[in-house]
């Protein structure tokens, strides 16, 4: 009793040891990206301290090329996942098809596997009365 009792905290211990690796990679990835966006707002900031004078302009280019980036980056990748949905669909299509046609085969398998069963029990039944009635003589 006392081993069952010992062996318990470890895999507790493990199990807890696992979440808090866990959390702390996703703790790492949020704090990655939070650094990321802050380098990102620092750049665009000491550009646009340095053009001053065309402050306005730098701030439209920079909105849109940022707007372009995303929304390119977006696109590409709606246009990749549609890509890969329609593969999937086609995929699942012919995979439909396929199960249908193999699930017709082994109706006629099992058909047919009937059909022979009956032939052989009626066969047997016939055999059976030819031989009970020779002996019988």
């Amino acid at each position: 009793m006392t081993a069952s009792t010992n062996e318990q905290p470890v895999i507790e211990n493990e199990e807890t040891e696992a979440q808090t690796d866990t959390q702390a990679q996703a703790v790492a990835a949020v704090q990655a990206v939070e650094a990321d966006i802050r380098e990102f707002v620092r750049r665009d900031q000491r550009q646009l301290r340095r053009n001053a004078e065309n402050a306005g302009e730098m701030f439209t280019s920079n909105v849109n090329s940022l707007v372009q980036r995303v929304a390119g980056t977006s696109l590409r990748e709606i246009d990749t996942l549609l890509r890969e949905l329609e593969g999937l669909r086609e995929f699942l299509h012919s995979e439909g098809e396929r199960v249908q046609r193999e699930v017709a085969a082994y109706a006629h398998l099992s058909q047919s596997a009937m059909n022979s069963t009956k032939i052989i029990s009626e066969s047997m039944h016939q055999w059976r009365k030819l031989t009970h009635g020779h002996r019988a003589h």
